[in-house]
């Protein structure tokens, strides 16, 4: 595999797990609901991280080249976004107990 093509594919990786975990921030902060962030849990905190997230993913996902690069970037993003929907359906928080 080419350079580019790596550097597409972990770029893209970096964008879906940003994008995965900034969605369920954005969509509760301007729905007004509390969710835990590590800044806190009120919801403009929220739609300020959900946003921040997706702005980054965005540009991760710019540098990944996704026309020159279609199956590794679609590859990065897929794998990259996996693991932390995991994360969110499993419904835990850093540092919760049990």
């Amino acid at each position: 595999m080419e350079t580019g093509m790596w550097q597409a594919i972990l770029l893209a990786f970096l964008a879906g797990v940003l994008a995965a975990n900034a969605y369920p921030h954005f969509t509760k902060g301007i729905t007004a609901q509390r969710f835990p962030t590590v800044f806190g849990s009120s919801p403009v905190v929220n739609v300020l991280a959900g946003w921040s997230g997706l702005t980054l993913a965005g540009l991760c996902l710019l540098g990944a080249h996704p026309v020159r690069h279609p199956g590794g970037a679609l590859l990065g993003l897929a794998v990259g976004a996996l693991p932390m929907g995991l994360f969110h359906a499993a419904g835990r928080t850093i540092g919760a107990r049990d």
